[in-house]
């Protein structure tokens, strides 16, 4: 009886590794696959970006540093600075998250800790609606309702806008688009947060409020910085939207709020009625830019993150 028990024991074992080893290979299969088309992306960006500098270029190279350096995009003179891009790019990007990542965190914090049952399930769902709302439908709203508030609060300051299309605007756009991204990865790692640590820290005295901004923001601040991420991913990545607000401003850069601006992804969407030639390229050279901007602010918010980590610890 015990050797036929066994029998059953070492074969359920032996399935149930198989079915282990099965799944790890679909996953595994699953994240390769993922990163090779990420390559390849990367690859025909960075080869089709580069080639409006090289020598062999048809019509000529186009000069890297100017590129790289100017501050004036004139696409009917043949005039690609895009330095003052880049820094509108960051400029409308960090000003959005200013605003949102603050909004987010709280509002993350309440759904999770605060509010009651009932009323946080309609808050998660609603915050899931958000985030299932498209670009475009963003941007009409913002078009037609944020350019109006930015413009009105010009006139009321005395000041003037190009019919609300500013960074101002743009910024606020981005802070609605990236806010319920943040929000949902921020409520996923707060209820991530063992209940030991909060039972601990109520123990030991520390107050609700106490325990939620000392202990339960700590824990979870590796899934809020993750949130801050892919919001300033999707920040850096809006074109359409950002495009419909943006004014796209022809020198710059600027840090008057009511400017028109113009940002790397909205210049990049402007050249996809071109197919060909110098105008079209360019826009792959613009991209590897983005890219590079997108990998330095990550870099610096996982900084930011580690040295408030050990701050608060």
């Amino acid at each position: 009886m015990d050797s036929k028990h066994d029998l059953i024991s070492e074969s359920y074992q032996r399935r149930k590794k198989s079915v282990d080893n099965l799944f790890r290979r679909i996953f595994w299969t699953a994240g390769f696959v993922s990163a090779v088309f990420i390559l390849l992306i990367i690859v025909f960006v960075v080869r089709k970006g580069i080639g409006p500098f090289l020598s062999g270029y048809p019509g000529g190279a186009y000069p890297l540093m100017d590129f790289l350096t100017g501050l004036q995009w004139r696409q009917d003179s043949a005039i690609y600075g895009v330095a003052f891009i880049g820094v509108n790019t960051i400029i409308s990007a960090l000003g959005a998250l200013l605003l949102s990542f603050p909004v987010s965190v709280l509002t993350a914090l309440f759904i999770a800790k605060i509010a009651p049952k009932a009323l946080s399930r309609i808050m998660t769902t609603i915050v899931e609606m958000l985030a299932a709302i498209p670009s475009v439908v963003y941007g009409v709203f913002a078009a037609g309702v944020i350019v109006r508030w930015v413009d009105s609060l010009a006139t009321a300051t005395g000041l003037s806008t190009y019919g609300g299309n500013s960074l101002m605007a743009v910024s606020i756009l981005l802070a609605i688009m990236v806010f319920p991204t943040m929000t949902s990865l921020a409520i996923v790692a707060i209820n991530a947060v063992p209940k030991e640590l909060t039972e601990g820290s109520l123990a030991l005295g520390a107050t609700t409020t106490q325990t939620n901004f000392r202990v339960v923001l700590t824990s979870a601040k590796s899934g809020i910085f993750a949130g801050l991420i892919l919001g300033l991913g999707r920040a850096f990545g809006e074109a359409t939207a950002v495009s419909m607000v943006a004014g796209n401003a022809m020198i710059g850069p600027t840090l008057n709020p009511f400017d028109t601006t113009r940002t790397l992804t909205s210049t990049m969407l402007a050249g996809l009625k071109e197919t060909q030639g110098l105008d079209y390229d360019i826009r792959f050279s613009v991209g590897i830019v983005l890219m590079a901007v997108i990998l330095l602010t990550n870099l610096g918010i996982h900084y930011v993150k580690d040295r408030i980590g050990r701050s608060m610890s």
